[in-house]
């Protein structure tokens, strides 16, 4: 079994296991965000089970997106603002340096994690796109950005079956999001066609 098929199988029985690029023991927990935005985010989270809404269900995770960015830290949210930019200017390298800086600033914020493997992605190393989307994960199960990035490029590497299995995580969390449907109908059509 390849590093990357042993990382996927860890991801799909749970997202459980902390995986760190370096293998080093995790720091102590620090809390992500504040206390307020974790029962806002429980109520976005319960909403967003609950709604028949599709468009209801898109403006929910669009929120939930929002309050992910919000670390509780002045510091961390700067470089978290300042990586994406980076990002969005191509300018890859500042945006690595800025996001490596931030997970070791807010270890526990899985936004970071996600932000981190987005960059990871550009550069072309899937590995790390990996390890740090596991992180992101692991830190919140629930985090439906990565989720849906994990889904992609599982899909993106053949995987179709982790890929779909992911996919309908993302739909247990959110029943009504679109990208996720569109995902997990797009990569059903497709092994009904390769087992026909």
């Amino acid at each position: 079994m390849t590093g990357r098929a042993c990382l996927a199988a860890v991801l799909l029985l749970g997202f459980a296991a902390a995986v760190r690029a370096d293998g080093a023991p995790q720091p102590p927990a620090a809390a992500a965000r504040p206390a307020d935005a974790d029962a806002g985010r429980d109520a976005l989270l319960s909403r967003l089970a609950a709604t028949s809404d599709p468009d209801e269900a898109d403006g929910i995770v669009a929120r939930l997106d929002r309050l992910n960015q919000r670390s509780g830290s002045d510091t961390g949210d700067l470089l978290l603002a300042r990586g994406v930019a980076a990002l969005d200017g191509q300018k890859l390298d500042v945006a690595q340096q800025l996001l490596v800086a931030l997970t070791a600033l807010r270890p526990q914020w899985a936004e970071a994690w996600a932000a981190r493997a987005n960059a990871d992605y550009l550069a072309g190393d899937a590995k790390a796109t990996f390890v740090d989307l596991a992180r992101a994960l692991a830190d919140d199960p629930k985090h439906l950005k990565a989720t849906a990035e994990l889904g992609a490029m599982l899909e993106d590497a053949g995987k179709r079956e982790e890929a779909l299995r992911v996919y309908q995580r993302a739909l247990d969390i959110a029943p009504q999001w679109r990208p996720a449907r569109a995902a997990a109908e797009r990569l059903r059509a497709a092994l009904a066609g390769e087992s026909l």
